[in-house]
């Protein structure tokens, strides 16, 4: 499979603390990828190191072919990665509809002169992404809480809106920061069937945070392990699962579990 996401040897340093340490490793395109670790290892800050939200102290990071080390976040959306947080942001005294809007608002195609006095393209403009946007939580199977405020949601279908306003950005790589956290086994189990079902119809690649590791299984072709900002692992999840380094880092309390 081709290339879309490259890094390599990226580190980052805060103060004297490397949180990310001479990571690589690639993305193809339409692959879902699984980023894993015990806690403080140094994912969430490779999400901000991709979204462009921190610099990488050295290191590349390629985005089709494309060297994206030094852009701006704004730069990263329009180049095709969206993300979503561990903690979820939403809108709270917005509606549901309003926070997808918010995801959409690079598709209308208006001057700021037109937006101001509300004429020319505004009008339909605003009819074609309200329509996508609808048509975007259609999708998610929130078709009926469109007008509701986003506080009044149940924490899974809050997740659904967050997930809804990065697809509606129209992403090519998508990043989900930890989705099934907080999620019964039946919300979970719905969830990795949505993502699977989103990869397939949006020809997405995803790259995933998550502990739970039979959903990591269940959806990742791939894994990175990192441990303190460094490289444990890189492969297939069945044998990171085997790894005797992994194991003894990571997945103790996976296997007690077990």
């Amino acid at each position: 499979m081709e290339s879309l996401l490259k890094l390599e040897n990226v580190s980052i340093a805060f103060g004297g603390l490397k949180a990310i340490d001479d990571v690589s490793c690639c993305i193809k395109k339409n692959q879902v990828f699984g980023l894993i670790g015990p806690n403080g290892a140094g994912k969430t800050t490779m999400f901000n190191i991709i979204t462009a939200n921190y610099k990488p102290t050295c290191g590349k990071i390629s985005f089709l072919g494309k060297d994206i080390s030094k852009y701006k976040p704004n730069s990263i959306v329009n180049l095709g990665i969206a993300r979503t947080f561990q903690n979820i942001r939403l809108f709270a005294s917005m509606s549901v509809l309003e926070n997808v809007l918010i995801g959409l608002h690079n598709s209308a195609h208006y001057s700021f002169f037109e937006a101001t006095f509300r004429f020319g393209r505004f009008f339909k403009e605003e009819r074609k992404i309200k329509k996508e946007a609808i048509e975007f939580l259609e999708y998610l199977g929130l078709g009926d809480k469109i007008y509701q405020n986003a506080n009044a949601l149940s924490y899974g279908n809050s997740r659904k809106v967050e997930i809804a306003r990065a697809l509606a950005t129209k992403p090519k790589l998508l990043l989900l920061d930890e989705p099934a956290a907080g999620m019964n086994p039946k919300e979970t189990e719905e969830l990795g069937e949505l993502i699977i079902k989103m990869q397939k119809d949006f020809g997405l690649s995803i790259l995933l945070i998550e502990h739970d590791m039979p959903f990591v299984n269940k959806l990742c072709s791939e894994v990175l392990v990192l441990d303190y900002g460094k490289k444990l692992f890189s492969g297939k999840p069945q044998d990171a699962i085997n790894h005797p380094e992994v194991i003894a880092a990571y997945l103790g309390d996976y296997y007690a579990k077990s």
